[in-house]
């Protein structure tokens, strides 16, 4: 890994088809304690079967993070289908390698996908997070506001019962 400030070449863009760097960036997450749907221990093999499936979603796009051949980051912009919400997208799978992380590779996925769900018609924003973590203050940040608490909504990494966050963001349009 690069030390932490050090320069990244970094290229956002639509993943056109599986690439194995998102199992690595997946299961990098959950073994370093991310609360996204996964138990840990995580192995490649089954952060690639989830990623091949999700993958299979037509109403998914996948935005990579790549600093030069290397996926250092992910996040996923679910469009919703119903007639009364095609207005409306679901943000999901906010992924950032641990050894990429303090270089703002969140923050530029999540500015591309503000683009790219404006370029969909997409005027509303929803997604959840673990309440209290880290990722809860960034959303904050980028203009996300809460919504509300969900007590005992998932399990961690570690099998402990945690709150969610609803959170919610307008976009221009």
């Amino acid at each position: 890994g690069r030390r932490r400030g050090a320069e990244v070449a970094l290229q956002i863009g639509l993943l056109e088809s599986y690439d194995p760097g998102l199992a690595e960036v997946l299961a990098g997450c959950v073994n370093g304690g991310a609360g996204v749907g996964f138990l840990r221990p995580l192995d490649v093999e089954a952060a690639a079967e989830f990623w091949r499936s999700a993958l299979e979603n037509p109403d998914a796009l996948t935005l990579v993070a790549r600093d030069g051949e290397r996926i250092v980051g992910t996040v996923r912009l679910i469009l919703a289908r119903q007639p009364n919400g095609r207005h409306r997208a679901e943000v999901a799978k906010l992924l950032v390698h641990p050894d990429a992380r303090g270089q703002g590779v969140a923050a530029a996925l999540m500015a591309a996908l503000d683009e790219l769900a404006r370029a969909h018609a997409r005027t509303t924003l929803v997604l959840d997070t673990e309440t209290g973590g880290q990722a809860e203050h960034l959303y904050e940040r980028w203009g996300w506001n809460r919504v509300g608490e969900i007590p005992q909504y998932a399990v961690t990494a570690d099998g402990v019962l945690a709150s969610t966050t609803v959170m919610t963001k307008r976009l221009g349009g």
